[in-house]
C-alpha cells in the first residue's frame, strides 16, 4: 500500500510486532516468539515436550532448545509442522537427537508440474520479496518476523523430513498423556493445519492469522492462494472455544473476548475483500478497477492488526480476480495486444521523440508521483531508447516507491529491483 509515510509506518510496526518474548499461556504451554522469523510453541507433556514449528535456522533453534530446557527440563520428543514453509522447520536438526515423530499434514492439491522449469526465476523474485540481498536498513523487517537467520549469519536451515503424514482432515491423538486435535485448515498454503489442546483450550494456528494483512498473494510467485477456503479456515478456528489463539508469526491472541474479536475482524476483512472483488467482477469491472478502487470498510481499516504491511488489498484483489477467472479481463482489446516494443515505438511516434518523454518522467519525480514516472520509464525501455537514462531514471523512480510502501515485501521488491536497474 503507498502512503506518504508508509515507510514511517513500517518502522513503527517493526518496533513492537514480534519483540523477543516468552508467554507462559497457561499451564504447561509457552508461545516463544522474537527469536527466529517464526514463532515456536512448547507444550509440556509427561515425560517430555511436544513442540509446534521449529524456527528457521538452526542456530537460532539452539537459542529455543536453552528456552525450553530452562522452562520445562524435558526432550523434545514430538515436532507438528502447521505447513510446510522452511522458517518453520528450519530448525528441526538441532532436535534430531531425542525426536522420536516429526508430523505434518499432506496438501490437498499438488503443487503443479514441472514447476522445476521455472526455478530461476522463483529464485530471483524469492529474493527480491524478502530481500535477501538487501542491508538491514534498506529492509527495517521482513514482514512478519525478523530477518531470517541464514541471511544475517545466524545459521542454516536444517529441516527434518516428517515421519507421520497424515491426509486425513482431523485427526485426534494422545501424545505423552496431552490430548491433541490436528486439523487440515487450507489457507496460506495447502498444507496447513491447526492444533487444538482441548485441555487447555489453546489453538495453535500456524500462518493463518498474524497480526497484519495476510499474504493473500505471494510477490514470489505461488499458486493460488484459496481465499474462500481460508476464510472457511478462520470460521472454523473461531467455532472452536479457544481463550488462546497462538501465531506462528507475531503476537499471541490471549483471552476469548480477545480471540473472537480480532480473528472475527480479520475474517471479516478478508471475506469482505473477497466478496467485494467477486461483486465487481461480477458486474464487469477490470482487474485495475477494483484492485485501485477496494478498501476496506472504515470500521476495519484502521485496526492495528489490519495493517498491509505484509500483504495488501490491492495484491489480494488482483490474486482473487485471476484466480476465479483467469488473465482476461474481458475487453477484447487486450485479447491480442500489441508487443510491448511495438507499443513503446508508437507511441514515441506518436508523443514525438524520447526528449519530451525523459522530461515528463523527470517532471514526474519532482512532483512525487513516481507510479506516473516508471509507467513512462518502461515505455522508453520497451521500445529501447535512450535505455541508460530510462533505467536510471526508474530506478530513481523504484526507490520514490519504496519509500511510500508500507509492505515490507513491496519495498523488498522496489529496491531490490531499483538495484539491479543500475547494474544492468
Amino acid at each position: 500500500m503507498l502512503k506518504k509515510n508508509g515507510e514511517a509506518l513500517l518502522r513503527d510496526f517493526a518496533a513492537i510486532a514480534y519483540p523477543p518474548t516468552v508467554t507462559k499461556v497457561t499451564d504447561g504451554v509457552y508461545h516463544i516468539m522474537g527469536y527466529g522469523h517464526s514463532n515456536a510453541i512448547a507444550i509440556e507433556a509427561e515425560h517430555s515436550v511436544i513442540l509446534v514449528d521449529a524456527l528457521d535456522t538452526d542456530e537460532r533453534a539452539k537459542k529455543l532448545k536453552e528456552i525450553i530446557d530452562e522452562l520445562i527440563g524435558k526432550p523434545v520428543q514430538t515436532l507438528i509442522y502447521t505447513h510446510g514453509h522452511p522458517d518453520h522447520r528450519g530448525g528441526a536438526g538441532v532436535f534430531a537427537e531425542t525426536l522420536n515423530e516429526i508430523i505434518a499434514f499432506a496438501p490437498k492439491k499438488p503443487l503443479l508440474g514441472r514447476m522445476e522449469k521455472i526455478n530461476d526465476i522463483l529464485k530471483q523474485r524469492t529474493f527480491y520479496q524478502f530481500g535477501y540481498t538487501l542491508t538491514d536498513e534498506e529492509v527495517i523487517t521482513q514482514g512478519i518476523g525478523i530477518r531470517e537467520g541464514f541471511v544475517v549469519g545466524e545459521g542454516k536451515g536444517t529441516p527434518l523430513a516428517p515421519t507421520t503424514i497424515y491426509t486425513e482432515e482431523k485427526v485426534k491423538r494422545i501424545i505423552d498423556g496431552v490430548e491433541i486435535e490436528m486439523v487440515l485448515a487450507i489457507g496460506e498454503t495447502d498444507d496447513q493445519i491447526f492444533v487444538w489442546l482441548p485441555e487447555k483450550q489453546v489453538i495453535c494456528c500456524g500462518d493463518n492469522y498474524y497480526g497484519c494483512w495476510p499474504n493473500l498473494y505471494a510477490l514470489r510467485g505461488s499458486q493460488y492462494r484459496d481465499v474462500s477456503a481460508w476464510v472457511d479456515t478462520l470460521n472454523l478456528i473461531l467455532s472452536y472455544p479457544a481463550e488462546y489463539v497462538l501465531p506462528g508469526h507475531t503476537q499471541p491472541l490471549l483471552g476469548k473476548a480477545t480471540v473472537q474479536e480480532v480473528l472475527g475482524n480479520f475474517k471479516d476483512a478478508v471475506e469482505y475483500v473477497l466478496e467485494a472483488t467477486l461483486e465487481g467482477m461480477n458486474k464487469g469491472l477490470s482487474v485495475d478497477e477494483l484492485a485501485t478502487t477496494i478498501t476496506l470498510p472504515e470500521h476495519l481499516r484502521n485496526l492495528p492488526y489490519l495493517g498491509e504491511f505484509y500483504g495488501t488489498v490491492a495484491w489480494s484483489v488482483r490474486s482473487i480476480y485471476n484466480g476465479y477467472v483467469g488473465w482476461f479481463d474481458g475487453n477484447p482489446t487486450h485479447l491480442n495486444k500489441l508487443a510491448p516494443k511495438t507499443y513503446g515505438e508508437k507511441m514515441l511516434e506518436l508523443i514525438g521523440d524520447s526528449t519530451k518523454v525523459i522530461a515528463e518522467i523527470k517532471k514526474a519525480l519532482v512532483e512525487e508521483e513516481p507510479q506516473w514516472a516508471v509507467e513512462l520509464c518502461d515505455l522508453l525501455i520497451n521500445a529501447n531508447e535512450e535505455m541508460k537514462t530510462a533505467k536510471v531514471l526508474k530506478s530513481e523512480g523504484l526507490m520514490a516507491l519504496s519509500r511510500l510502501e508500507t509492505s515490507a515485501n513491496g519495498r523488498h521488491y522496489y529496491i531490490a529491483a531499483a538495484k539491479a536497474l543500475l547494474e544492468e
